[in-house]
């Protein structure tokens, strides 16, 4: 750890510090969620699966490994024993990548479309709600801009940051109509309103919203591939191992 230099070593403290909180936030929101379903008499399987299936709580989850992962590599492999740096794992280039369009797309979606939709009292918990929607965001926000080891991923990294919110509103389109809302008891349950075809006037209005935040993902994500590219103009390369040569950067292909 004494290895890197100082600023290298307060990011890395902080995206542990950021881990962590984001983790305390998403355990208090399952202890209250489950809780409840259990003094209410609640499908508990049903319960689990449709927490883990909110984008916010796989995105929030999602950022804590991949934060701690950045952490640990910078510590521990960031520097050779020269001191000289190290070039980031396209591994964790691409999760960085992802994680950050996904945290900061939370940030974005949560703030314009759902932060005024009342909730029962006692099913939220506000300061674990604020950290999950607003801090870890603006975390990874920070960390796009400010963060050591900027990640130069080559543009096609794009498709490997869309897969997932693709694969994610298949999954959810899908279950809906196959889960049963365990507090309402609807024959039906989708993780936001926007995606449910009985409060959008059918298929189409919900196809609206997703392509609405289709775009807004694919755009933040080459916002942030945009953003890592000009702090690092060499595209990360296959092998995670090699030292980063400025004097080559000019022969890098764009």
């Amino acid at each position: 750890m004494t290895r890197a230099p100082w600023w290298e070593n307060t990011w890395a403290a902080v995206r542990i510090v950021a881990a962590g909180l984001i983790a305390a936030a998403v355990i208090a929101q399952a202890q209250v969620t489950f809780s409840l379903a259990a003094e209410t008499g609640r499908d508990m399987t049903t319960t689990v699966v449709n927490f883990f299936s909110f984008f916010t709580i796989l995105s929030n989850v999602s950022s804590v490994v991949v934060l701690a992962w950045a952490s640990l590599w910078l510590w521990l492999r960031g520097r050779d024993a020269a001191g000289r740096p190290a070039v980031e794992p396209t591994a964790l280039a691409v999760a960085l990548a992802s994680v950050s369009t996904y945290m900061i797309v939370t940030g974005i979606v949560y703030n314009t479309l759902l932060r005024n939709i009342e909730l029962p009292q006692g099913t939220t918990v506000p300061w674990s709600n604020e950290v999950l929607h607003v801090v870890g965001p603006l975390v990874l926000l920070l960390d796009v801009f400010f963060g050591p080891r900027p990640r130069a991923l080559r543009w096609t990294a794009l498709w490997a940051v869309v897969a997932f919110p693709i694969v994610w509103v298949v999954y959810t389109l899908v279950r809906g109509p196959l889960t049963v809302n365990p507090v309402t008891g609807a024959e039906w349950w989708y993780p936001y309103p926007f995606l449910d075809p009985a409060l959008q006037g059918g298929y189409g209005g919900v196809a609206l919203y997703v392509v609405g935040i289709a775009a807004v993902i694919a755009l933040v994500g080459w916002f942030v591939l945009w953003v890592d590219r000009r702090r690092a103009p060499q595209p990360a390369g296959e092998t995670s191992g090699t030292l980063h040569d400025p004097s080559k950067n000019a022969a890098v292909g764009r």
